[in-house]
């Protein structure tokens, strides 16, 4: 069923629309993930109403996951740089190009800061579908040669990746054209979701994920993912989502701290991390919701730490953009790495211990209550926490 997050009202299936008139995010939902025998992304993705002769596929999925101690800390990395464009955005883009195609759509408009763009090029040149990408003109060379190699119709567009935005949506407006925005598909949502699901194919123990966030999809189909798996008993207690976004552009994190449902308007400056570079997510709201429900939080790391981290992977063997850095990104010397955290109705101080992934949760209660300076272990709903990670 496709629906508007705003006003529910309910679409078909097959309508070729990427928002609710009232301007409002669409969901598609009634769809699980039973996975199938098979390998890639389409073996959990079998139940979408698709036709499976339009299919578009370059067998994305499958990447490896790998332990690496980073700043002293263990950790699992999902090396999806080796998806068939270089990114996760070919899970999403898998399934979105497949609708498309399964529509009839014949022309594209995409606009992206480089990795959605590379990979809307490359699957609309594998499904026989035109394409337009509209970029920031700050993007890459090397995005832009990758982008204008699949055959697509580059277009640069002065300002920033929300001038980009408005270009490519008044583009999408003409008749020939249809505005296939990756960040308001809820197709390319099951398709990004997969990644989670084969973590925890792998890894059912998973119990703290974190991800770099600009408009939040990664975050967002882990939360779709937990919601199939618990649906189909699979999972109980949900891992928490830890989002990473840089200071320098940190619209979620700052409304997360604040305790807000939307994110606040900021002042954008350069980062590194252009990927995630996002002033206004249009699932801003989306994610937020997901964070809190996990009972995740929300991290904003500089500059200096985002190139730290990309140092640090690579000396650990894995080359990564900066934008993928800053989810790996440390506090300085000396500090303890911590999330802020909203305290949900009826949450006890414990439960968001026992949820930060500690095996001495009674500790952990007591590092909670000494960092936050609190009198005692009782905490109230809609109070902002420092706990620490792990």
């Amino acid at each position: 069923m496709l629906s508007c997050m705003r006003c529910s009202r309910q679409f078909g299936d097959r309508a070729i629309v990427w928002r609710c008139p009232c301007g409002g995010t669409l969901r598609l939902s009634g769809y699980g993930a039973a996975p199938f025998e098979g390998r890639g992304i389409w073996r959990y993705l079998r139940g979408l109403p698709l036709d499976a002769s339009r299919i578009v596929s370059m067998g994305e999925g499958d990447t490896p996951l790998i332990e690496r101690r980073v700043g002293g800390r263990a950790a699992w990395f999902k090396l999806d740089y080796l998806a068939p464009t270089g990114s996760y955005k070919d899970r999403g883009m898998s399934v979105l190009v497949s609708w498309l195609r399964s529509a009839g759509v014949a022309h594209v408009v995409e606009d992206s800061s480089g990795n959605a763009g590379s990979s809307m090029a490359a699957y609309c040149a594998a499904g026989g579908i035109a394409c337009d990408v509209y970029v920031p003109d700050y993007t890459s060379s090397g995005k832009c040669v990758q982008i204008g190699a699949y055959g697509a119709r580059l277009v640069r567009v002065p300002g920033t990746r929300e001038d980009t935005t408005r270009a490519a949506e008044r583009a999408g407006q003409e008749k020939t054209s249809f505005y296939a925005s990756h960040n308001w598909s809820p197709w390319f949502l099951h398709g990004v979701k997969t990644w989670f699901l084969e973590v925890f194919d792998a890894l059912p123990e998973v119990r703290n994920v974190v991800v770099p966030v600009g408009q939040g999809s990664i975050a967002l189909g882990a939360r779709l993912a937990m919601e199939d798996l618990r649906a189909a008993g699979r999972l109980e207690r949900l891992p928490r989502i830890l989002a990473v976004q840089p200071a320098h552009c940190d619209p979620l994190a700052r409304a997360f701290e604040a305790g807000l449902d939307e994110p606040v308007r900021i002042e954008k400056k350069e980062t590194a991390a252009e990927g995630i570079a996002s002033a206004e997510p249009v699932r801003g709201a989306e994610v937020l919701r997901a964070v809190r429900e996990t009972g995740g939080g929300f991290v904003a790391v500089s500059e200096a730490e985002i190139w730290s981290a990309h140092s640090v992977l690579c000396r650990a063997g894995l080359y990564v953009e900066p934008t993928s850095a800053a989810a790996a990104a440390q506090p300085p010397v000396g500090t303890a790495a911590t999330v802020t955290t909203v305290v949900r109705p009826g949450q006890s101080l414990w439960e968001i211990a026992a949820a930060s992934g500690t095996s001495d949760v009674p500790a952990m209660v007591a590092r909670i209550v000494s960092l936050n300076g609190l009198q005692s272990a009782a905490v109230h709903s809609g109070q902002t926490l420092e706990v620490p990670v792990g």
